[in-house]
């Protein structure tokens, strides 16, 4: 049903808009809004229909894709747009936004249009992998509408994980989050120590990679610190964002997480010092 009634792509950053083309691909009926009209745009020669506001993307579609930076994005954007939607349409919010964000947009769901299904759907996957649509997808919602939308996630992902509570997905990837961000500083210090004891990178990846230890995200972000090149397929503005909403999941579950805590501290430093957009290997900058 989404390839002849259509979907709506609110948000077309580098996610939002590698999510478009994918679907484009899939021969879908593709409509793109964004705060910035330029962005969405850029989608037009691709054969996006390019709507200049909210209401004008969602009004005849079937689903309506979310795919925003924060859940403040949201709270300004969606009281407008679902009055908009169709009779029966799905909201399918992608955005990482946190256990209480997601909480409040499908409560902000139920008191505008309750007829409107909600689903929770983040995914698990940077800039390379949504362009490949080689993405983990953690779908939560009615299996009704899941079903529904297994086109759209099979344009988009190469696996789907599915809960039948909306907000499960969401409560998965903040579990993700915390283990990116883990890895992430756990690579960038061992870095540190290897050059500060004249150990070679390219010697410390072929040792990994040889035993139990080998984490192939981890060694790609090794790589990057090696050569530097810290062009971002992952931001460390975004890869903080995203610790701070585990962070705030995991006081809402009173449980403490004092290695996670410390690199919220030491990467907030580096968003202070100006590392924000490179990539999360770019924590590493820190440590100098």
């Amino acid at each position: 049903m989404v390839l002849n009634s259509g979907i709506a792509v609110l948000g077309t950053g580098t996610m939002g808009s590698a999510f478009a083309r994918r679907l484009l691909g899939a021969r879908m009926r593709v409509r793109v809004w964004d705060v910035s009209y330029a962005a969405a745009a850029r989608l037009a020669d691709a054969g996006a229909q390019v709507a200049r506001n909210p209401e004008e993307a969602v009004g005849d579609v079937r689903v309506v894709l979310t795919m925003v930076p924060t859940i403040a994005s949201l709270e300004e954007t969606m009281p407008r747009v679902l009055p908009a939607m169709r009779a029966g349409a799905t909201w399918l919010q992608m955005s990482t936004i946190g256990v209480g964000g997601t909480e409040r947009a499908e409560t902000l769901c139920k008191q505008l249009r309750p007829d409107v299904t909600f689903v929770d759907a983040p995914v698990s996957g940077s800039k390379v992998p949504a362009e490949q649509g080689k993405l983990l997808i953690l779908a939560s919602g009615p299996a009704a509408a899941l079903d529904e939308l297994a086109p759209v996630f099979a344009a988009l992902g190469q696996k789907t994980m599915r809960w039948d509570r909306a907000g499960s997905g969401s409560r998965m990837k903040m579990v993700l989050n915390t283990w990116l961000a883990i890895l992430a500083e756990g690579i960038s210090e061992t870095a540190a120590l290897a050059q500060s004891l004249d150990v070679s990178l390219d010697d410390l990846s072929a040792c990994l990679g040889s035993t139990a230890l080998n984490a192939p995200w981890a060694l790609a972000k090794l790589a990057k610190i090696e050569h530097e090149a810290f062009d971002p397929d992952f931001s460390l503005a975004l890869a903080t964002k995203d610790l701070h909403l585990a962070l705030d999941a995991a006081a809402g579950a009173h449980r403490t997480l004092p290695i996670a805590q410390t690199i919220g501290k030491q990467w907030d430093d580096a968003l202070q010092a100006g590392f924000g957009d490179r990539d999360v290997a770019g924590a590493y900058l820190q440590l100098h």
